[in-house]
C-alpha cells in the first residue's frame, strides 16, 4: 500500500439497517465535484449504504436544498453536501464560503441532520484537484465517512 493509498478513508461500520443518503452537489467546477462524488458514493457503496445524487445550481444552494428536501417526503438518514469554491480577485469568495458553511452549520444544529460536508474553499483550481482524486485524500469520501459517523452516533443514542 503507498503512503497515498493510506490517506483514503475506510467506509465505518454502520450499525442497524443500510443508511439511506442524499448527496447534495453543485457541480460549477465539473471535474472537480465528479471527482469528489465518485469518493463519497466509494465509501457510501462499501458501507452497504443507499444514496441519491441531487445537483444543485450552485454551493450557495447547498443548505437551502437540503432544506427543501427535509420539506418533503422523502426521509433520509444523512446528507452530503459537495462542491467547490475557488477564490477569485472580489471578496464574493469570502461570503460566499462564510454563507454556505454557517448554513450548513445551522441546518444540522437546528433538524439534527447527520451531515458530511465537502465543500473545497481553494485558493486554486489545481488545489481544488488535488482535493478530489482518487490517489489520495479525497474530501468527498471524507465527508461520506463523517455523515456515516454521525449517522452511527445518531442510531446509538435513539436520536435516528
Amino acid at each position: 500500500m503507498s503512503t497515498q493509498d493510506a490517506a483514503l478513508p475506510a467506509a465505518p461500520t454502520v450499525a442497524g439497517p443500510a443508511p439511506r443518503v442524499l448527496i447534495v452537489r453543485a457541480p460549477y467546477y465539473k471535474q472537480v465535484v465528479d471527482g469528489l462524488t465518485e469518493g463519497a458514493i466509494r465509501i457510501l457503496t462499501e458501507a452497504g449504504a443507499t444514496h441519491e445524487v441531487l445537483d444543485i445550481a450552485g454551493a450557495y444552494e447547498l443548505p437551502q436544498a437540503i432544506r427543501l428536501v427535509l420539506r418533503g417526503n422523502q426521509r433520509f438518514d444523512g446528507f452530503v453536501a459537495l462542491g467547490c469554491i475557488v477564490r477569485g480577485e472580489t471578496d464574493h469568495y469570502d461570503f460566499i464560503c462564510k454563507a454556505t458553511m454557517d448554513g450548513m452549520m445551522n441546518l444540522s444544529l437546528q433538524f439534527g441532520l447527520c451531515t458530511g460536508t465537502g465543500l473545497l474553499t481553494c485558493d486554486t483550481l489545481a488545489q481544488a484537484e488535488a482535493r478530489s482524486g482518487q490517489d489520495g485524500h479525497n474530501k468527498g469520501a471524507e465527508a461520506a465517512a463523517a455523515a456515516l459517523v454521525q449517522i452511527n452516533a445518531a442510531r446509538r443514542f435513539g436520536a435516528a
